[in-house]
Order: structure tokens, then sequence, then C-alpha cells
């Protein structure tokens, strides 16, 4: 258990899309939270203090962890792009395996007693049988060097806390968006081309990729909640899924939004957005996380993807 009333919480990452929610969520219940990282944070993140770190650097990883006493670590730096990783699949493997390892040294020596909640993915299940959800206990079958990564990592964190009796909790959550994501990522992608056909900057055309496929989508800000309520409730040593527990088509979604838009648009298939290796089917099971913090997921789909179109309107005017 770690209150978070009063807690001196650590945020890596924090420049990235999920940390300025975290942040945020963390102070709005009472924490007191530093951030550190390669991207720099949107201005107004409540944050403390802002330390420059690369994690995959063990000296700047000691110096992070070191620069104040701290209750617990939320370690959300990395490289988080699947389709990124097929580009770049060493830096992907240091960001992730090495700035694991090295953050967790990091704690071993500076911050053995702090809880350490390691974020990692669903896409460590690989490919599920279609009306199978993904329990915590399934073997891992990773298809990509980010999913791949972020197998190791785990393994990394489990060993960490086996064999020095850290307290590690493992997070796996499930595809999420919201506003700030860039637009590498397919929600943001379309809103994005969706905002810019609204204003006439671009042709009625939705460039998509594979859409046959099913996915488990949250609001970040509902999978934010669901990390505070890890660090308070979680049980030491374990995995949680983090989702919704129902898929969506993505041809549905990509329905729903052009339905939001002002426009009328064709889809077509772009071949330059097609992943050399995609899942049919992933879609999670919260039960373990629902039992033993009382998480779930609050906001409708709905609701988020009308938040990030109207996100991708502000900025793309």
């Amino acid at each position: 258990m770690t209150p978070l009333a009063g807690a001196r919480v650590l945020v890596t990452g924090a420049g990235g899309f999920v940390g300025p929610h975290l942040v945020a969520a963390l102070v709005a219940r009472g924490a007191r939270v530093r951030g550190a990282g390669l991207g720099v944070p949107p201005p107004g993140t409540p944050l403390e203090l802002w330390q420059e770190a690369d994690f995959a650097d063990l000296g700047q990883a000691r110096a992070a962890v070191g620069a104040e006493s701290l209750d617990a670590i939320v370690h959300l730096a990395g490289q988080s792009s699947a389709a990124r990783s097929f580009e770049a699949p060493e830096e992907t493997f240091r960001a992730n395996v090495s700035g694991t390892w090295t953050l967790l040294e990091a704690v071993r020596a500076l911050a053995p007693a702090a809880r350490v909640l390691v974020v990692g993915t669903s896409e460590v299940y690989g490919s599920l049988v279609p009306g199978t959800p993904a329990t915590e206990d399934m073997p891992f079958a990773p298809l990509s060097p980010y999913s791949l990564s972020k197998a190791a990592a785990e393994e990394v964190a489990r060993a960490y806390a086996e064999t020095h009796a850290l307290d590690v909790v493992r997070a796996r959550p499930f595809g999420h968006t919201g506003p700030g994501q860039t637009d590498r990522f397919v929600v943001p992608s379309f809103a994005r081309q969706l905002a810019e056909i609204e204003q006439g900057r671009a042709e009625p055309v939705l460039r998509v990729g594979n859409l046959d496929v099913t996915r488990d989508l949250t609001d970040v800000r509902d999978i934010v909640a669901g990390y505070c309520a890890l660090l308070e409730r979680g049980a030491r040593g374990e995995a949680y899924n983090l989702c919704r527990g129902e898929g969506v088509h993505l041809r549905a979604l990509v329905d729903e939004l052009v339905a939001m838009a002002n426009v009328t648009v064709r889809v077509e298939v772009d071949p330059a957005r097609l992943r050399p290796a995609d899942m049919a089917w992933l879609v999670g099971d919260p039960a373990r996380i629902a039992r033993d913090t009382g998480w779930s997921v609050e906001r409708p789909l709905g609701r988020t993807l009308h938040d990030v179109l109207d996100d991708w309107r502000t900025r793309a005017g």
C-alpha cells in the first residue's frame, strides 16, 4: 500500500503523451510529483521539479532517482511505438530494456523501499484467438520489436522484484488514446486528417492502414487512474491488465469518427500505413485489477473519440 496523499513520486517519461495526464492525476490525489526524461512536459504540467535524464544511462538514472527521497516511481520512459520499432529496433531495445534495467539498478541502490510501477504493454500477448480475452497468466507471444522489448523489460522487472525484494508492480495497459497523443498512433492519425479536411487543408480522403483488427481501447485518463490505483492498492510483485474488457473493430471506430466530422470523406488504404506484423484480435480481461483495486473504465469510447477529434481541430487550426 502506498497512500498517494503526501507521497513523493517520480514519473519517468513525464514529457510523453501519458506523462502529463498521470502527473495531473497524482497531484489531484495529493502527491508531490517530480518528472524526468528526454521530452519536456507541456507548459502547466504541475511538477515540483523536472530533470533531464536518459534512463538507458545508469549514471543519469541514478541522478534522477537519488535527487530526493521517494515513496513511488512510475516508469513510463521508453520507445512506445510498434511502428517505429520496426524502423529502429536497436533504439527500441535500448530505451525499453536497458532503460528498465538501469532504473531498477538505481532503485536498488538508492530507493529500495519505493514502490515501482513498471508500465508494459498488452502487445506482449501477441495475436489472440478471437473471443478469448487475455489474462495475466497467458504466455508472452510478442510479434514486433516493440513488444519483444517490453516483454524483456517485464522479465527484468520480475527478476529484480524476486532477486532484490523490490516492491515492483507491473502494468499491462491495452490500447489507450486521448487529447495530446501524437499522430504516430492510429486514433489521433485519423483525427488529424479529419480536422485538416474540415479546414480545407487536405483533400477529402482519410488514409488508413489495416482496419480488419479488433482492439480493446480506453481513454488515457482512465488508464492513469488505474496507475494511481495500482500505486495505492496493487499487490506487490503482481502483473495487471488495464483495459475495458471489450473489443472494438477498427473499421467501426473509423465509421464513428467520420460520422463526427463536418465533411464527407472517402476512406482509402495506404500501404505505407500497414505494419509488417499485426494482431487481428487483442482484447483483455480486467478482472484482476478490478478485484485488487476496484478500478474500472468509466469514460465511453465515443466521448474519447470526440475529445481526440476536438483536440486535433484545435491543433490544426
